[in-house]
């Protein structure tokens, strides 16, 4: 009890502190060696030969731990090791103890490697991976699968996989390669060996014990504290740790939340000297004010690496597991790159993937956990955020400054004060008399609005809320198996056990209009805190010896602890709330919640923001890899608080993350509550006219951009992505992480410095691009100034690629809505053999109509006919909407001499001349605008381009 006062104690000061008061505090968090697994495992030796893992038979389909074994031998697996698609033997170790080993082919071209125990199977999340994976399972035919002795005597089983193909569509040979002894695992393509694990032999498999064995315990592995906080650890040592190798590859990426560099920086020291000095940490965490370059865990976590060279190309390994994890970077060498991976508890549950490009890693990827869902257009236009818009004036005033400075917005958001005393999905009446009428006027200008909604209920006897979870036994346990009782911003709270599906059911009918008073349907959700956020927790977090329902709620046999799901926790609070608002339109609407806590499977769910950065220039800079980073590992739709959410920035900082946020897939003004007013503004000319015209500018890119979340949704591809995705073989853009890609067509080299009058953008090797809107060609040759641009406070270098045409929308309007009957402008952007290409992807914006076929892809491109005619053509090629949105203006860059426009077919001569590739003051005339075409964008059409003869 006074254990329990103290830390109460603790809560409330850190709720009254003030904003300086609560900064980042190192020493508040685990690093390795207060972690035992990690301090256990990270140093431990690896296993001698004679000591190493080993496959010793094949396991009959049913067999247990004492039956059912087949020799494995010389010559073609017998088909009883295959139980369908997956081949089953047994792994021991060198005290002859059996682990399960499954290993399973994909028709994606990919590979799972599950090691699990063989009499007491461990507990795995559910409702992660793809719903459909079985499906994709590709059996092997009989007799493929066969045991060889290679040079040395040692038995391999060689397992053929189906065909892996890239962007080029060329396919490629690979095969997963089973060595017994030591057990070694190799994914190999065309003869090269792309990952390997355990070749370093540190494979460890710590299997459950019933109680502690006094003369091989280390300490810590049935019990630790930090802090304070006892962790009981009542199962004893679980953890697993493996090595794993990227042959030839001297890059590896991935393994986010981590505020650091895109390409992952050495953990140990190696030939250099250089090294982090600890391993990156993957464990959901609120931390307060980050520091922009650590290897510490921040709020969510996707266990996939990342590896890529310019022969080997782009390869991946996802551990499926959301307990706490670390992972050591060694420093890459001659031979490639290599990690040793360690995590608490759980299952060896590996994906390979075999690449052999980005492209279809991301394919791979997505077929395990789900592609992006397509989301609403309204959320990926520009969204208005502060801890707090303080009552209903405050919201109408924010949205008039909005009208009254010509600036667009979609979607206003209200934080925790402006509900009853943090009792989430009520109001504060005092401030918030009229929700609804509120949310209707901000409606009837083609907005919406947010609220807040953590995961933390007030425990309140006179709230319905908790009243009911309690007498449903819907909360998470104590170790004792009590109701969790923690602190957060409502003071007493306990946490909703969302990791079962019967809870998040019941949570998802929380979001109908009689449970959400004062609630419509331009209401969307903010899932915040949900790491899962206990101030007078461990690491402001959750015990990880707390207790969650496994399977029915109230069957005490089915409970796992905390420290197995703790990762995956804020992913079912995210799905349980974006289920909650399908279920409100009655599944006719797509949902929108944003959520802070994530894990792999997010995407399909909703987006997130990288949570409270600081304004300042460092925080600026570092959300490009951590973005670009998130994209690589299938979660695209991300952004940063766009000013920085602690401290104020001045003037330019707060304009030059403006120009940045144009670019983030998701794009939000957001400050904590202590910082001044900062809407885009209130710090006055020149700055609100800058401001201005990035938030425009976004609106102008929603049709490109909502064309980049299509190709998200079918094929799970990233959005803002690193340059080396584009140029895989351009090794200057392996490490590049002060400009991005935004799809394939734009290049944004943003200013990161402050006082900064140029930058020197990199141009890949052989690529051309077009400066906009000035319609300057790059990389400029040497006697016309370099690649240097010159930068004023209102530039942002921004480059169209050779051979894109993008479309946008020109026309200003006050929200994404408005923009709906606006017609269309395509930029085409000529290659040196004057070819260009893009598409457009429509639909109705909000419906799930999308899914019976009510959307149209268009594909636009540009040929060259003959030495004097160039050909425009356009035409739906996938999908059954017809609309009658027609495309204003044309501009072409790098065509020439035009002479004469006609629409094939007709012959109508159109209207061209030499003009600005965007109508804006100052902008050279460096194109040629054909103006008002007027062809439907959904017709097939064509356009005659006469030139003059190069």
């Amino acid at each position: 009890a006074a254990a329990a006062a103290v830390a109460a104690a603790a809560a409330a000061a850190l709720l009254a502190a003030p904003l300086g008061a609560r900064a980042f505090k190192a020493h508040e968090f685990k690093k390795c060696a207060d972690a035992g697994f990690c301090a256990r495992h990270r140093e431990r030796e690896a296993r001698a030969e004679g000591e190493s893992y080993r496959l010793e038979a094949w396991r009959g389909a049913g067999a247990g731990t004492q039956a059912g074994a087949l020799p494995a031998a010389v010559g073609v697996v017998p088909a009883a090791a295959l139980d369908g698609a997956t081949l089953r033997a047994w792994v021991v170790d060198s005290a002859g103890a059996k682990l399960a080993l499954d290993v399973t082919p994909y028709d994606g071209g990919y590979a799972r490697v599950r090691l699990d125990e063989a009499e007491q199977p461990r507990y795995q999340v559910p409702d992660v991976l793809a719903a459909d994976l079985g499906a994709h399972a590709a059996a092997p035919a009989a007799g493929v699968v066969t045991t060889v002795a290679d040079g040395s005597g040692r038995l391999v089983t060689i397992v053929p996989l189906p065909p892996s193909a890239g962007r080029s569509g060329n396919g490629r040979p690979c095969t997963l390669r089973l060595a017994h002894s030591p057990l070694v695992v190799e994914l190999s393509c065309g003869g090269e060996a792309l990952v390997t694990l355990n070749a370093a032999n540190r494979l460890e498999f710590e299997r459950t014990r019933a109680e502690p064995d006094p003369d091989r315990d280390e300490e810590g592995m049935w019990a630790e504290t930090f802090r304070g906080h006892e962790d009981t650890k009542p199962h004893g040592p679980q953890a697993v740790a493996i090595d794993v190798e990227f042959p030839g590859a001297k890059h590896m990426y991935g393994i986010p939340e981590h505020a650091t560099s895109l390409a992952l920086k050495p953990t140990k020291r190696g030939v250099s000297g250089e090294s982090l000095g600890e391993p990156y940490r993957l464990y959901n965490l609120d931390v307060f004010e980050y520091l922009a370059d650590s290897p510490f865990g921040l709020y969510g976590s996707i266990p996939l690496l990342l590896a890529h060279s310019a022969r080997g190309g782009t390869a991946g390994l996802f551990w499926f597991n959301a307990a706490e994890m670390f992972v050591d970077v060694h420093e890459p060498t001659d031979a490639g790159s290599s990690a040793h991976w360690m995590t608490e508890s759980g299952v060896m549950d590996l994906f390979l993937f075999p690449g052999p490009d980005m492209d279809a890693v991301w394919r791979q990827y997505a077929q395990v956990t789900s592609p992006t869902s397509l989301p609403p257009l309204f959320a990926i236009a520009y969204h208005q955020c502060r801890w707090n818009y303080k009552d209903e004036a405050d919201v109408a005033a924010v949205d008039a400054g909005f009208d009254e400075h010509d600036i667009p917005y979609d979607v206003l958001w209200l934080d925790i004060e402006h509900t009853n005393g943090k009792r989430y999905m009520t109001w504060d009446s005092r401030h918030f008399p009229s929700p609804r009428r509120m949310q209707e006027e901000i409606a009837a200008k083609r907005r919406r609005m947010v609220t807040i909604v953590d995961p933390h209920v007030k425990r309140d006897p006179g709230f319905p809320m908790h009243k009911e979870a309690m007498e449903k036994n819907l909360y998470v346990k104590d170790k004792a198996g009590k109701d969790f009782d923690g602190w957060c911003w409502p003071g007493s709270s306990s946490y909703l056990d969302v990791v079962s599906k019967e809870v998040r059911d019941w949570w998802a009918t929380k979001f109908s209009f009689e449970d959400y008073v004062g609630s419509t349907s331009n209401l969307f959700i903010w899932n915040d805190m949900n790491e899962p956020s206990v101030f007078n927790g461990p690491e402001v977090t959750m015990q990880k010896d707390n207790l969650h329902w496994g399977g029915a709620v109230g069957d005490a046999s089915s409970q796992v602890e905390h420290r197995d799901v703790h990762n995956a926790f804020g992913l079912y609070y995210h799905m349980a709330t974006a289920e909650g608002l399908r279920r409100r339109s009655e599944g006719t609407q797509r949902p929108f919640v944003l959520s802070r806590a994530f894990f792999s499977g997010t995407q399909k769910v909703g987006p997130i923001w990288t949570g409270d950065n600081t304004a300042d220039w460092d925080h600026l800079a570092v959300s490009i890899p951590m973005l670009t980073t998130l994209s690589l590992t299938g979660l695209p739709f991300s952004g940063a608080d766009v000013g920085g959410f602690f401290n104020n920035p001045d003037a330019e900082l707060l304009t030059r993350w403006y120009q940045l946020g144009t670019y983030y897939p998701f794009f939000r003004g957001h400050a904590h509550q202590e910082t001044k007013r900062r809407e885009p503004w209130l710090f006055g000319e020149p700055y609100t006219g800058h401001i201005r015209a990035a938030i425009r500018e976004r609106y102008a890119l929603l049709p490109y951009i909502y064309t980049l979340f299509w190709g998200a949704a079918k094929n799970g591809t990233g959005i803002m992505n690193p340059m080396w995705v584009e140029f895989p073989q351009d090794e200057s853009t392996f490490a590049l992480e002060d400009q991005f890609m935004i799809g394939s067509s734009i290049m944004v080299a943003p200013v990161l410095k402050a006082g900064v009058s140029a930058v020197t953008p990199v141009f890949p090797a052989g690529s051309t691009w077009y400066h906009f809107p000035s319609g300057e060609a790059f990389p400029r040759g040497w006697g016309r100034g370099g690649n240097t641009v010159r930068v004023n406070l209102g530039d942002v270098p921004v480059f169209y690629r050779a051979g894109a045409i993008v479309p946008r929308r020109e026309r200003a309007r006050r929200s994404s809505d408005a923009m709906t009957a606006d017609p269309y402008t395509l930029i085409v952007c000529a290659d040196d053999e004057d070819n260009a290409e893009g598409v457009l992807y429509l639909d109705d914006g909000s419906s799930y109509a999308f899914e019976q076929g009510a959307y149209a892809l268009v594909r636009f491109s540009l040929a060259r006919e003959s030495p004097t005619l160039l050909k425009l053509s356009g035409g739906v090629v996938d999908g059954t909407l017809d609309s009658e949105l027609s495309i204003e203006r044309i501009v072409l860059l790098g065509v020439g001499s035009v002479t004469k426009v006609a629409l094939a077919g007709s012959g109508e001569e159109l209207t061209s001349f030499s003009g600005p590739a965007l109508m804006r003051t100052g902008v050279p005339a460096n194109a040629v605008v054909i103006k008002k075409p007027d062809v439907r964008v959904t017709s097939s059409f064509g356009i005659d381009i006469e030139v003059k003869a190069s």
